[in-house]
C-alpha cells in the first residue's frame, strides 16, 4: 500500500509518500481501507518533533479517518488507529472504529475523530455544561470550534463565538443561533461580555491560550470555568481576575480520556450524526502524496473547517 512515511522530525518535507507492505491484523483488530485521513493540529507538533511522547521512527501519521471495513464493507470513521490513517489501508483495534451513518461523507467521517471527541470532552466531561449556561467559544472556524457550537447548540447553551476572518465569521453563524464575533477587533472581548448582559460567561472553550487565556478570565461569571483546549506557548494572566469571579480554569487532553470517556463521546458523536444535528465541515481536500502542503496549509492559513487527505 502507499503511505505517509516519517524518518526524521521537522519541517512538511519530512512527509513522503512511500509504498510500505499492507498491514496485517492479528487478534481481534479489524483492518479499514481509508477513503479519507484527517489532519489535526496535533499531527503538525508531532512531525516537527514539538510534542510529549513522539513515536518511535519511522512511522505514519494520523489518528482521525474514514473508509470501509476490509472484511466486511462496512461504512465506518476511525478515531485511533495503531499504525496511523495517512496510508491506503489503517490497522485499528475494534474501539477506535465507529459506525459511519449515511447521508455522511468519508471526507466529513475523517473530520470526527480528534475534533468531535475534543469538544465533547471540553464542555462536557471537563466543563460540565448545562442547558441554559452562557458559553464563548473562542476560536470557532475550525474542526473543533465548530464542533463545540453544533454540540453546546443541541445542548440548550446560548453561545456566542469568535473567528479571524470573515469567512470564519460566515462559517460559524452559518451553525445555528449564534453570536459571532471577530477576534482580530481589539474591542471584541468587551463586545462579548456586552452580549451577555454583562453578567459573562458560565463556560469558555479556549483554542488559542496562549494569547487569549488573560482575556477570557475578565469575562467569566461568577463560578465561570475556562476549559483550555489549545495553547502554543506561555501566556500572563492576573490570577485576581479569577479570584474575583471565584472561577476555575481547567486544561483539557484527548488523549487523557478514559476508555469510558471515550465511548461516552462516541456515542454522543452517533447520535448527533444519525440526528442531523452534528455535520462535520470540511474546509480544504489534499491528495496523499500533498501531506507536506495539507500540513503547511494548516500551520498558516485561519481555520475554515477541517482539512483532509484522500488516498
Amino acid at each position: 500500500m502507499r503511505a505517509i512515511r516519517v524518518t526524521e522530525f521537522g519541517d512538511p518535507d519530512v512527509l513522503v509518500l512511500r509504498d510500505v507492505p499492507d498491514p496485517e491484523p492479528v487478534g481481534d483488530e479489524v483492518l479499514v481501507r481509508v477513503q479519507a485521513a484527517g489532519v489535526n493540529s496535533v499531527d503538525t507538533y508531532v512531525r516537527a518533533g514539538a510534542y510529549a511522547g513522539l513515536p518511535p521512527l519511522p512511522y505514519t501519521p494520523g489518528s482521525d479517518g474514514a473508509g470501509v471495513l476490509a472484511d466486511g464493507g462496512a461504512r465506518v470513521y476511525v478515531a485511533g488507529a495503531l499504525g496511523g490513517t495517512y496510508a491506503e489501508y489503517a490497522l485499528c483495534r475494534p474501539d477506535q472504529v465507529h459506525a459511519l451513518p449515511d447521508g455522511i461523507s468519508y471526507a466529513q467521517g475523517a473530520a470526527l475523530g480528534v475534533p468531535y471527541a475534543s469538544a465533547y470532552r471540553a464542555l462536557f466531561q471537563r466543563g460540565r455544561a448545562a442547558a441554559g449556561e452562557t458559553l464563548l467559544v473562542h476560536g470557532a472556524s475550525g474542526g473543533v470550534g465548530l464542533a463545540a457550537v453544533q454540540f453546546a447548540l443541541r445542548a440548550g447553551l446560548e453561545v456566542v463565538a469568535t473567528a479571524g476572518s470573515e469567512a470564519g465569521g460566515d462559517l460559524v453563524a452559518g451553525q445555528g443561533d449564534v453570536g459571532v464575533l471577530d477576534h482580530r477587533d481589539p474591542a471584541h472581548l468587551a463586545a462579548a461580555f456586552a452580549l451577555t448582559g454583562e453578567r459573562g460567561f458560565d463556560l469558555v472553550l479556549e483554542l488559542s491560550a496562549h494569547e487569549n487565556l488573560g482575556g477570557d478570565l475578565t469575562l467569566l461569571a461568577k463560578g465561570g470555568r475556562v476549559v483550555v483546549v489549545g495553547s502554543r506557548g506561555p501566556v500572563e494572566v492576573d490570577p485576581r481576575d479569577l479570584m474575583s469571579h471565584e472561577g476555575a480554569v481547567l486544561g483539557m487532553l484527548l488523549f487523557n480520556a478514559t476508555p469510558a470517556e471515550l465511548a461516552e463521546a462516541h456515542a454522543a458523536i452517533g447520535a448527533g450524526l444519525r440526528s442531523g444535528v452534528l455535520r462535520p465541515v470540511v474546509g480544504r481536500e489534499f491528495p496523499l502524496a500533498d501531506a507536506a502542503r495539507a500540513h503547511r496549509h494548516v500551520m498558516e492559513r485561519p481555520a475554515l473547517g477541517k482539512v483532509v487527505l484522500v488516498p
